[in-house]
């Protein structure tokens, strides 16, 4: 049984004697750690922890963490890494002055995205994806979900959603699969976008559920793509099949997506850049998670969500990349959790658990992933030197991540291979 010892540890974050619950409100400020510790991993789980004048004098590989941290891995809950191309000249065009949605109506965006996926093989797709996957892995993501949503016909969404079944075969990090079959209308049903719902509901998600393809069913709730009533029909769908609803909502306006995801017992809702009164208290009276994608907010010149008023309402508030050619194109969760302090000023504790034990409950991996704990899969990064947590999103221009440790071993780039 191979075993990992990190010794000297200067600060030993999100320790806990077991896999802990979401955390909310006033308790996110929070986070419990050790000083001058160590931490021992065996058969790729974390066994145990402690102080350095309780520490194990013997493991098979010992690594020596002076002046560093040790963080669990960041649990990024939201995601589309498998996509053709990057979508740089409409960050031109929007320098220029064009919107989101002025570009999405000339058929850029999302249907730009689609038209070069369907273009482009499985074996490429996913050559491309498992590089961005090992990309955030360095980046210190030890567990993460991924969408669909670049197919928008029957043969590319199943195309990449076996991409993604590809990537769970060889990834040493968890990760969950989400169909987003409904991310936009296709150009050849604009005229009838009750048709293309039809095809969603009747041809995709039942061989999405056929080839067990997916984990969760997803839909782009907001202002000119899908309204709530169609959101409703695609989740009841969904759920038929075994597809737990985990939608987006409120990126554009105040699109009644929150309430329509709540509706439907979504895992979460995520975006809310419009995110008022009325959807803080719907989700104060649902299990939904309220997850917030910062680095969006700030590549789009959009507002925040709220992330501030969210955790004052005893919330528990989830951080993820939105990683994505369009909108968000970066994985690096470091800079998510420097965002939300800087931009939504939160603390750094309480980012931090958005970012590992809420996100890690945002893919219901909450048992496996999150948080320091016995039994925990053993996926932790070593920070460069630093002496407290306020460090990491104070120098939000640095990797923080010295080491990465995946399945209680040493990782490096294309170990996935």
């Amino acid at each position: 049984m191979a075993s990992l010892l990190v010794r000297n540890i200067h600060l030993l974050a999100q320790v806990h004697a077991s896999a802990p619950a979401l955390v909310r409100g006033r308790a996110m400020a929070h986070i419990p750690s050790l000083e001058n510790a160590w931490l021992l991993c065996e058969n790729g789980r974390i066994h145990s922890f402690g102080a350095m004048d309780t520490c194990p004098e013997r493991a098979d590989t010992i690594l020596d963490a002076t002046g560093r941290m040790v963080l669990p891995g960041w649990c990024d809950s939201h995601t589309h890494i498998v996509f053709a191309a990057p979508r740089d000249e409409e960050f031109v065009d929007r320098i220029r002055g064009l919107s989101y949605e002025e570009i999405a109506e000339r058929g850029g965006g999302i249907l730009n995205s689609a038209r070069r996926l369907q273009a482009m093989s499985e074996e490429a797709l996913f050559t491309a994806a498992l590089g961005r996957l090992e990309e955030v892995i360095g980046f210190g993501t030890g567990a993460i979900e991924i969408k669909s949503g670049y197919g928008l016909s029957v043969e590319s969404e199943l195309k990449m959603l076996r991409v993604i079944r590809r990537l769970k075969a060889v990834s040493p990090i968890p990760i969950k699969a989400t169909f987003l079959g409904a991310h936009a209308v296709p150009q050849a049903y604009k005229q009838d976008r009750e048709a293309y719902i039809r095809l969603v509901i009747e041809e995709m998600l039942p061989q999405v559920a056929a080839e067990g393809l997916a984990d969760y069913c997803d839909v782009f709730c907001d202002k000119g793509f899908y309204t709530p009533e169609e959101t409703d029909r695609i989740l009841e769908a969904g759920l038929k099949y075994g597809l737990k609803p985990k939608i987006h909502a409120n990126e554009l306006d105040y699109s009644g997506g929150v309430q329509a995801g709540i509706a439907r017992g979504a895992i979460s809702v995520d975006h809310l850049e419009y995110c008022g009164p009325e959807e803080i208290a719907a989700l104060q009276n649902s299990q939904t998670l309220p997850t917030l994608l910062p680095s969006c907010a700030f590549f789009l010149g959009i507002p925040y969500g709220p992330a501030r008023d969210i955790i004052d309402a005893d919330l528990p508030l989830v951080l993820a990349s939105d990683y994505n050619p369009g909108s968000s194109p970066s994985g690096r969760m470091s800079f998510v959790v420097a965002l939300a302090c800087i931009r939504m000023k939160i603390l750094p504790e309480e980012a931090i658990n958005a970012a590992t034990i809420n996100g890690a409950h945002a893919m219901e991996l909450g048992d496996q992933c999150g948080s320091i704990s016995p039994g925990m899969a053993a996926n932790f990064f070593v920070s460069r030197p630093m002496k407290q947590l306020s460090e990491l999103p104070y120098w939000f221009g640095s990797d923080p991540v010295e080491q990465m440790v995946v399945q209680g071993a040493v990782w490096s780039r294309n170990k996935t291979s």
